[in-house]
């Protein structure tokens, strides 16, 4: 059960961030917010990021928001498996 827990709470995390990667990556190889893939990229990873990006200062064109929701999500995944080990 435990390896179950293990296996299942690593795989969320590891889609999560491919897609925060995916989304900040598909826009620069041109691909419209208006395709659905991203709209489903950014129906589920906006939730996150927006308060994040409203508390980082302003970086110019720039947005860290999902580097730093990245760096979070891992924080609280090694936490999780640290609890559940």
């Amino acid at each position: 059960m435990t390896y179950f827990l293990y296996r299942l709470i690593r795989t969320l995390f590891t889609l999560y961030t491919l897609a925060l990667i995916a989304r900040a990556v598909l826009p620069l190889l041109g691909m419209s917010y208006a395709h659905p893939v991203m709209r489903f990229l950014w129906d589920i990873t906006e939730p996150l990021l927006a308060p994040i990006r409203r508390r980082l200062p302003p970086t110019g064109p720039f947005d860290f928001s999902p580097l730093v929701l990245i760096l979070i999500l891992w924080l609280i995944e090694q936490i999780l498996l640290w609890v559940l080990l």
